[in-house]
């Protein structure tokens, strides 16, 4: 089955299980004591924390090992927010940042900081300039990530760093979804990634702090990396985690060319092979393995269900789940469309043939969850003011994609120039309804409360 999700979790890459392996039997003992085992272990330690900083691009006494990538963030965050205290209390992040920033800026704003979210455009990329605007005397720390996790969207941390260098504020990367490809250019401050996104093994983290940064552990400190992450160190994992970043990274040339090219071909024949499609992210600035589509009239997780059951392991950054009603925060903030939302982010050793079979089933699959949905969906339009100009559609309780599904059925039915009102009250029509009105060359002309909803208002104009 090709699996189709290393944006989420990368298989366990073979260098990793060899080092893993051979770790268990000369890494069991404990690298802070004098004796023989323990010298073995600190000397396998103090290797992988030297391969480890050579690929990140920071001296090894920087680096770090955690017990994730998540907890790589949160220490970081907290950390560099308790060190710069004095300076302020003001938080800058990305409207696209992973969720681990996202969390760490709400338990900062809970305990009464403030935060300042950077928005981005369609693309999923933010403008160093809009960064140099949030950027306030008492801001302690800014955090954008080198890539984005659901669209792929490489960012302008160079850019980024330079102007928050300029402003003395020091800048925390989320680097888990490039670092197995390139180090993370620029004057950045803090970095974090995460081993089982490059093929290591899970619940490993990398943290560094760069000498000059002003830092606090925000947990109780042992004598243990430097006190940033408590406890005994997982040295086989930390060893594996080590041994295929290098390796990744020697692959990492080739893969990326190769890869790219896959993408591309996905990124072009998708619209061609599926009407009413968005792909979304930026096509050039990009991680080579990933992209992103959404589609028109479909559930997302019902499209991934039909898509694993003919074979395929892909995600989905869509609100049109069972188990959330609010739209990807990512695809909110670009302004897209997050509907039969699909993330395609390829492994190294990707064939085109696997490519192509995607291609294949792809159009299929799509079809019979619209097929599904336009059987359970109805249009029960109502009101005809002014002799039948208006409709108002009431799909008060009913989910993405339904509103828009109906929507679409009932455009046609208005004249030039009149109004479809569409209540609502799931939350991702705020963003499908323009995101349609885009892609159908239709007028969006805004929204209002209503009870129990929201109101929106779309005009024909094709």
């Amino acid at each position: 089955m090709p699996y189709f999700d290393v944006a989420s979790t990368a298989p366990l890459h073979p260098v990793a299980r060899q080092a893993l392996l051979a770790a268990l039997d000369e890494g069991w003992a404990d690298p802070a004591r004098l004796y023989r085992e323990g010298r073995r272990a600190r000397m396998l330690l103090d290797a992988a924390r030297q391969t480890a900083a050579e690929a990140v691009g920071c001296r090894p006494d920087e680096l770090s090992f955690t017990s994730s990538g998540t907890r790589a963030v949160h220490t970081a965050v907290a950390g560099a927010l308790a060190g710069r205290r004095r300076t302020g209390r003001h938080l800058v992040v990305s409207a696209v940042e992973h969720s681990s920033v996202l969390h760490a800026a709400e338990a900062h704003e809970a305990d009464g900081g403030t935060a300042t979210e950077v928005g981005v455009d369609r693309t999923g990329r933010a403008a160093p300039e809009a960064y140099r605007a949030a950027l306030r005397p008492d801001t302690a720390l800014a955090c954008l990530q080198s890539a984005n996790h659901e669209v792929g969207t490489v960012q302008p941390v160079s850019e980024v760093a330079a102007v928050c260098r300029e402003a003395g504020v020091p800048l925390l990367v989320d680097a888990a979804q490039s670092l197995g490809w390139e180090p993370v250019p620029g004057d950045w401050s803090l970095l974090t990634a995460s081993a089982h996104k490059w093929g290591g093994p899970p619940g490993v983290g990398l943290l560094a702090v760069r000498k000059g940064v002003r830092f606090a552990a925000p947990a109780p400190a042992d004598e243990r990396e430097r006190g940033r992450a408590p406890g005994f160190e997982n040295l086989p994992a930390i060893v594996a985690a080590a041994a295929s970043l290098r390796a990744v990274r020697d692959e990492a040339a080739a893969e990326r060319e190769r890869l790219a090219a896959l993408v591309d071909r996905i990124r072009t024949r998708v619209p061609q092979l599926v009407p009413d499609v968005d792909v979304v992210g930026d096509p050039v600035r990009r991680l080579p393995h990933l992209v992103t589509f959404s589609c028109l009239y479909v559930d997302g997780e019902a499209l991934l269900g039909e898509l694993d059951r003919s074979g395929f392991a892909v995600s989905s950054g869509s609100s049109c789940t069972s188990s959330t009603l609010t739209p990807s925060h990512v695809l909110r903030a670009m302004g897209v469309l997050s509907e039969g939302n699909v993330r395609v982010s390829l492994p190294r050793g990707t064939t085109g043939a696997d490519v192509d079979h995607f291609l294949d089933v792809l159009p299929a699959a799509v079809r019979r969850v619209r097929g599904h949905l336009a059987e359970t969906a109805d249009a029960p339009a109502e009101g005809g003011a002014e002799g039948g100009a208006d409709l108002v559609l009431d799909t008060l309780g009913k989910r993405c994609p339904i509103p828009v599904i109906e929507l679409a059925k009932v455009i046609g039915d208005v004249p030039m120039g009149g109004t479809v009102t569409v209540l609502s009250d799931d939350e991702a029509a705020r963003l499908d309804i323009p995101a349609w009105c885009d892609m159908r060359d239709q007028q969006y002309a805004g929204e209002r409360p209503v009870p129990g909803g929201t109101a929106y208002v779309v005009r024909r104009h094709t």
